[in-house]
């Protein structure tokens, strides 16, 4: 697929996602949700893919969905929002779901989808200047995106009804403090400090963050005895792998590890 809105440049085993519609606060339309599902199908199919960094261009990360182009559509909305929100699902679902680590590196506003995209992320850096809204209600409209399923989980319940039925929004400092962004950073410092997380992950033995994302994402719903049985499970299935080796190995003569990623 040749892409319009959005940019997909893969080097050092780190997938630069770059939403690609400045003049329109890089708001989600169909062609930038079709392109962002696509560029996720590949990045989660691609084994040089260890680490996958979101951001945005221009001055805002993601506005949410384009309302201005939902103006124009009349009855055919519901149809118009249905495909929309599908093909972001699947997005959000491959990105999830990958072996490979998320980062987020936002700045300007993080809003709707936005929003949801930065809570779906493994990690989140955030300008100083960045802030974060729902949005949703306030065009009469409930949450998509996985908002609601990734947002209670890091604020709690209370604190996500709030976000959600008030539209209030955070400052970056502020989303720090609830737990929804990992890092501040000063503005003019985002990119490179998002490119230096990016590629320390993508040197590390991604297999095994691979098994890590999925014994945290499925802990709200196991037992205690589920959960460590899953622990167990991934433990000994990381123990038969190469990095496992190079990792004791390095951690025993005292030098940087070189994993390779690899599931074997």
């Amino acid at each position: 697929m040749k892409y319009q809105a959005l940019r997909l440049a893969v080097a050092d085993g780190v997938a630069r996602i770059t939403f690609d519609r400045p003049q329109a606060a890089n708001a989600l339309d169909l062609t930038l949700a079709r392109e962002l599902e696509d560029a996720a199908n590949r990045c989660s199919g691609d084994p040089g893919v260890r680490c996958v960094l979101l951001a945005g261009s221009g001055d805002f990360f993601c506005a949410g969905g384009d309302v201005v182009g939902f103006a124009g559509r009349g009855e055919g909305l519901p149809a118009h929002l249905s495909e929309l929100a599908t093909h972001l699902h699947v997005a959000i679902s491959r990105l999830a779901r990958m072996r490979a680590p998320v980062v987020a590196a936002v700045h300007g506003a993080a809003a709707g989808a936005g929003f949801s995209l930065a809570c779906a992320s493994d990690l989140v850096l955030a300008a100083e200047s960045a802030r974060f809204v729902m949005a949703y209600t306030g065009i009469g409209l409930s949450p998509d995106g996985s908002g609601t399923y990734f947002l209670p989980r890091l604020v709690g319940l209370r604190r996500a009804m709030e976000l959600a039925l008030t539209n209030r929004r955070l400052s970056a400092r502020e989303a720090l403090e609830w737990g929804i962004v990992t890092r501040v950073v000063p503005d003019a410092d985002l990119a490179a400090e998002a490119g230096v997380l990016a590629a320390g992950l993508a040197a590390g033995p991604t297999a095994a963050f691979g098994r890590t994302k999925r014994l945290l994402q499925g802990s709200f719903t196991e037992s205690l005895e589920t959960q460590m049985e899953l622990e167990l499970r991934a433990l000994v299935a990381g123990a038969r792998t190469a990095d496992a080796r190079e990792g004791i190995a390095a951690f025993v003569a005292k030098r940087r590890p070189e994993f390779t990623g690899r599931d074997d």
